[in-house]
C-alpha cells in the first residue's frame, strides 16, 4: 500500500475518534522524585583571587558529586570585580533572588554591606548559607554557616609568629616539638604549648614587623588584627611598627611593602605579616623584589595551593587553613539539602589551624573531606 494512502486513513481514523466524542489518549509526563528535579545554587564570592577560586573549584566538585547519584543541581557563579566593589555583590545577591535560584551561598564582601540584599532573600523565602566565617550575623536568617573564627585564626597565624622568632614551637630557633601526622596545630595546641614557656624562652623572644591588613575598618580585618594583636601584645619584645591596609589586593599590598621596606632598611625589620593570601604574596613578591628575603620574613593567612608551594619553597615561613575547599565541597551538599527543605548543620567549624613545611601536603593539593551521604539526603525525602 502507498504511503499517501496510510496518511488518509490515519486522518480518517483520528477525525472518527473526535467525532465520537472520544479525546485522544492523555500521556502523563512522569513524575521525578524531589532529589531529581533541578536545583539552583546562586554563589557569589567576593573576588576572583586564588582563595575563592579554590572554593568555587570545590563547589563543582561537589556538584559533580551529586551528579554522579542521581541529584541534578546547577550552580550559578558571580562575583564582583574586586574586593571593594561593594555594590557589586549586592546586585549580585538582588539579581539572583529576581532569578527565583534555590539557594543563594555567600562569602561576605563585608557584613553590613550585604545585610540588606540577605533580609530581601529572607522575605522571598530563598535559604541562605554564609561561607567564611561562623558567628551568625545578627538579623538575617541563614541556614547553615560554614567557616572558622576570625579572630582565632588571627591569634593562631600570630603563635607561628611567636615561634619563629624564638617561641618553642615547629619554625625558627626556639625549642622544637615534635608533631605527629595528621595533627592540628589549631588555638588549643597552641595555648597549651606556650602555658609552660619558661621567662627565659619569653624573654628571647623579639622581632620587629609590619601589618599588612585588608579592608580598614572591615569585619573581617579587624577581627583577624584583634586576634593577632591577642597573641602578639602578650610578648613585649616583638613590636609592630605599621600597618598599612591593601583591600585584600596583591598589587597593593606590593606598593605597601614596598614602603615598609623603604622607611625600615636592612637590620631594622624582620617580618611582614599578611591578613590574607593575597597580601601574604604582594609582600613576599617586594621583599624579594628588593632582596630581602635573607633579612625579612614573610608570613601568611588564608592558605591556598599558591601559598602552600610558596611554604616549601621557604618563601612563605606559615599560613593558617580556612577551609576553602571544605566551604565548596560541603556548601554544595547543604545547600541541596536546604533545597530539598532539610536541616544542614546550623555550624560547620572548618578549624583553623598552622600550616607550615612539613604538613603542607595534608592540605594540598587534596585535603581530607568526608564522603558526602547523598543516599541519606535521598531518604530524608521520601519520608
Amino acid at each position: 500500500m502507498k504511503k499517501g494512502v496510510w496518511v488518509v486513513l490515519s486522518m480518517v481514523l483520528l477525525v472518527s475518534v473526535v467525532a465520537m466524542g472520544c479525546p485522544p489518549p492523555v500521556v502523563e509526563k512522569p513524575v521525578l522524585e524531589p532529589w531529581k528535579e533541578e536545583i539552583v545554587i546562586g554563589w557569589t564570592p567576593p573576588d576572583i583571587t586564588g582563595a575563592f577560586m579554590t572554593a568555587t573549584d570545590w563547589f563543582y566538585r561537589s556538584v559533580e558529586d551529586a551528579w554522579r547519584h542521581g541529584f541534578n543541581p546547577r550552580l550559578i557563579t558571580r562575583s564582583p570585580a574586586s574586593h571593594i566593589a561593594f555594590a557589586d555583590q549586592v546586585a549580585i545577591i538582588e539579581d539572583f533572588i529576581a532569578m527565583g535560584v534555590d539557594v543563594i551561598v555567600i562569602s561576605p564582601i563585608e557584613v553590613e554591606v550585604i545585610r540588606p540584599a540577605v533580609l530581601r532573600a529572607n522575605e522571598a523565602g530563598i535559604p541562605v548559607i554564609f561561607v567564611n566565617l561562623k558567628t551568625p550575623i545578627k538579623g538575617v536568617e541563614a541556614v547553615s554557616y560554614i567557616g572558622f573564627d576570625n579572630e582565632m585564626s588571627g591569634e593562631i597565624s600570630a603563635f607561628a609568629v611567636v615561634d619563629y622568632f624564638g617561641g618553642p614551637g615547629v619554625l625558627g630557633t626556639g625549642r622544637k616539638v615534635e608533631t605527629r601526622p595528621g595533627e592540628f596545630l589549631d588555638l588549643a595546641w597552641w595555648q597549651a604549648l606556650y602555658a609552660g614557656i619558661t621567662p627565659e624562652e619569653r624573654a628571647g623572644i623579639r622581632a620587629r614587623g609590619a601589618l599588612l591588613e585588608g579592608v580598614a575598618g572591615g569585619f573581617f580585618s579587624v577581627a583577624r588584627l584583634t586576634g593577632f594583636h591577642r597573641t602578639i601584645d602578650a610578648f613585649p619584645g616583638i613590636e609592630i611598627v605599621t600597618t598599612l591596609p591593601t583591600d585584600w589586593s596583591r598589587a597593593k599590598a606590593i606598593t605597601a611593602t614596598e614602603d615598609i621596606l623603604m622607611a625600615n632598611p636592612p637590620g631594622t625589620i624582620d617580618f611582614i605579616w599578611g591578613a590574607s593570601s593575597e597580601p601574604s604574596l604582594g609582600g613576599m613578591l617586594a621583599v624579594e623584589a628588593a632582596g630581602r628575603q635573607g633579612d625579612v620574613r614573610v608570613f601568611s593567612m588564608s592558605a591556598t595551593g599558591e601559598t602552600a608551594a610558596r611554604i616549601r619553597d621557604g618563601r612563605i615561613q606559615a599560613d593558617v587553613w580556612h577551609g576553602f575547599a571544605e566551604w565548596g565541597w560541603y556548601g554544595t551538599y547543604f545547600a541541596i539539602m536546604a533545597a530539598l527543605g532539610q536541616n544542614p548543620p546550623p555550624i560547620w567549624d572548618v578549624r583553623p589551624r598552622t600550616i607550615f613545611v612539613e604538613n603542607t601536603r595534608e592540605f594540598f593539593p587534596e585535603p581530607f573531606l568526608h564522603p558526602l551521604d547523598w543516599d541519606a539526603v535521598k531518604e530524608a525525602t521520601r519520608r
